[in-house]
């Protein structure tokens, strides 16, 4: 029975296990309650130790049983010598001995880009990985942190082909330092643009759906230099980690402490301007990558993937003739890209089959009788009357939390760990932006049953609501809910064997006529999403769901009329 582990020490501390074949995986965060497990000094390290302990429990083995365990590597500096060793022990010495022994390091990237290739079912790919910073471990080129790297990939090797580095050049008052950061520069862009207590980039990428990005586009468009052979050039200090420095463009100076002092709108142009550029750059390094393998597939991850209309830009005008983004693109993905590394690429095992969606961690447990809180009740032993019922609640319009099967691994819930709304009703949506204390102009992602896809939306979605769609205009005012303002949905396919949200879905669907609904994710502002059926319990009473479905266990808030008599009738059955 071989194992092997893979760890993520860094941002979005995170485990993945690969035990006979089956994978198990999650993130730290969903136990500390800190988003992203990020600790307030910077350079701290940490072990995943719950979500590893956990791992090991579900597969029922022990430290001992692992085969080979392997790390996505973060050490900024030169990988030669004495410092890649320094950081293998310092993360050594923070497992068990049998683990800590055995543990070697991956590139930071190669983690990133195998977290996708090995789940796409494609022999032949082309990789590209784009974030604000990886490792010198994957320096090749020369010397420095991975920003930009562009892989080939098979079955029986891995091919770095490209590789976008920061450089020195000769400037009129000396030399001076040109940066080829993509996520440094959104990050950067982001944090001028979004209010504090707001999640910069996802932010900026909803509020450019309102802006005209001509407005300011020649300017950002002076940021970014475009050379040949997939070359970027990002202006100082824009592709650095620095956050402080003014931005000078329409005659004002954008920082992040006086973003506020900008009405919307003009946040709105300047966020346009920039995810136009942004998307500009990624697809010119995607058609190089595609010059220089010949893949007809794309697999694209870093934390630059997590920006969903780059994605669809990416669909429509990079060469490819497939994109693949990873379930989990953004740093805890690293983890499951050092397993699958060591599962296929060292001991020689089979790929794993391609996932329907990314449920690979622990079942939410029950709710009993102790933990209904005040303000609601009970319905138990729904049984095979629990779809049913609850889309009869979202046919009236409720709000429902909706906990079912193993967490999802990954920034997006996929209908494991849910709140869901009728599609076609602004009010809903209006209404769960207040519950969950987001900026009005953030929309909210369409799950969609995957052979009624194509009949609501022009372009194709994804199953891990990773990608927008555009949606079909004649179609658009029956699901405004999720309908952005520029007539896209990160939408979600929800193929036949999705264990979550496929039933309810189909029930929905026979109720109303839409095979879709608004999916977004069970937790409260800033916290990650929950992991727990107590935690759901606590959560929807605190947010003030109208019901959460756990089981066959559905929560009625006292305000909420039984719906047409299921669930009395319901209960009287049994």
């Amino acid at each position: 029975m071989p194992a092997v582990l893979g760890l993520n020490f860094h941002h979005d501390t995170s485990a993945a296990l690969v035990v006979d074949g089956r994978l198990y995986a999650a993130e730290e965060e969903r136990w500390s309650g800190i988003k992203h497990h990020r600790h307030t000094r910077k350079g701290v390290l940490t072990a995943p130790a719950r979500s590893l302990n956990w791992c090991m429990e579900a597969a029922g083995i022990g430290p001992e049983d692992v085969d080979a365990v392997w790390a996505a590597s973060m050490r900024p500096t030169p990988a030669a010598g004495w410092w890649l060793a320094k950081e293998r022990d310092e993360l050594a010495a923070l497992l068990p001995a049998p683990l800590g022994e055995n543990l070697r390091l991956l590139s930071h990237h190669t983690s990133h880009v195998l977290s996708g290739y090995l789940l796409s079912g494609d022999d032949h790919a082309a990789g590209l990985v784009i974030d604000a910073g990886g490792s010198a471990l994957g320096s090749d080129f020369g010397p420095g942190r991975e920003r930009i790297t562009g892989y080939d990939l098979r079955p029986d090797r891995i091919d770095r082909l490209h590789q976008g580095m920061p450089l020195v050049v000769p400037g009129p008052v000396g030399p001076r330092r040109v940066h080829s950061s993509l996520g440094h520069f959104y990050r950067n862009l982001a944090q001028r643009v979004i209010p504090p207590g707001d999640e910069p980039e996802g932010s900026m990428m909803a509020l450019a759906a309102l802006g005209d990005p001509l407005r300011y586009g020649p300017q950002v468009r002076e940021l970014i230099q475009l050379g040949d052979e997939g070359e970027i050039r990002v202006a100082h200090p824009m592709g650095s980690a620095d956050s402080g420095t003014p931005l000078l463009i329409g005659g004002r100076a954008w920082a992040a402490d006086n973003v506020t002092d900008r009405p919307e709108a003009e946040r709105a142009d300047l966020a346009a301007a920039v995810q136009e550029v942004f998307a500009d750059s990624v697809v010119h390094v995607a058609r190089h990558v595609q010059r220089l393998t010949g893949a007809s597939t794309l697999v694209f991850s870093g934390g630059c993937a997590l920006n969903s209309h780059l994605n669809g830009h990416l669909a429509a005008d990079s060469g490819f003739d497939t994109l693949f983004v990873a379930p989990a693109p953004h740093d805890a993905g690293t983890a499951v890209g050092a397993a699958l590394y060591g599962w296929h690429y060292q001991l020689g095992q089979a790929r794993l089959p391609v996932p329907t969606d990314a449920a690979w961690g622990p079942e939410p447990g029950h709710i009993s009788d102790t933990l209904v809180p005040p303000g609601y009740r009970a319905i138990p032993r729904l049984g095979k009357a629990l779809a049913p019922t609850v889309a009869a609640l979202l046919a009236d319009r409720h709000i429902v939390g909706w906990v079912r099967g193993p967490l999802e691994f990954g920034p997006r819930a996929l209908g494991h760990r849910s709140i869901l709304a009728h599609p076609g009703h602004t009010g809903t949506r209006d209404r769960l932006n207040a519950i969950k204390r987001r900026a009005a102009y953030r929309p909210f992602a369409p799950a969609v049953l995957a052979e009624h896809s194509a009949n609501w939306f022009e372009t194709e979605g994804d199953p891990f609501m990773n990608r927008v769609a555009r949606v079909r205009p004649s179609r658009a005012p029956r699901i405004a809910a999720v309908t952005h303002h520029d007539g896209t949905a990160r939408v979600q396919t929800v193929s036949a064997d999705h264990q979550g949200l496929r039933e309810l879905l189909e029930q929905f669907h026979r109720r109303t006529g839409l095979p879709l609904l608004l999916n977004t994710s069970f937790n409260r502002k800033g916290a990650p999403i929950l992991r727990t059926a107590e935690q759901a319990v606590r959560a929807t009473a605190e947010l003030g769901l109208d019901a959460l479905a756990v089981g066959d266990t559905v929560l009625l808030a006292d305000h909420v009329p039984d719906p047409h008599g299921l669930l009395l009738s319901n209960t009287r059955e049994r």
